[in-house]
């Protein structure tokens, strides 16, 4: 059983046991549960449920493992030969890390 589920404007693959990074989730705390509802579609063995636009009843738990995670570094250089111009700039993504608990549709 898997579902697809919205969070933060990211769409994920979830099953149970499987461990996401997602965008910073603002409240989160180690070892605290978060319930997300925006469940765009559940396949229950083969049955395929697809919301419009969301499923209704369903929604994933998970605990979130590590509130706050930093990506990789990503670097953005800008330069114009010939005319002495350069920017240098970066940036770290932050991610929460959950794990799926359940999903219950």
């Amino acid at each position: 059983m898997y579902a697809i589920v919205e969070i933060n404007g990211q769409q994920f693959k979830v099953e149970e046991g499987k461990k996401l990074f997602v965008n910073h989730l603002k409240d989160a705390e180690a070892g605290k549960t978060v319930e997300f509802d925006r469940v765009l579609l559940v396949d229950k063995d083969g049955a395929v449920t697809v919301g419009a636009p969301t499923v209704e009843g369903a929604k994933v738990v998970a605990e979130v493992v590590n509130p706050l995670v930093k990506g990789d570094k990503v670097v953005v250089f800008k330069m114009k030969r010939r005319k002495d111009y350069r920017v240098k700039n970066g940036h770290r993504t932050h991610f929460t890390e959950v794990e799926v608990k359940s999903v219950n549709a």
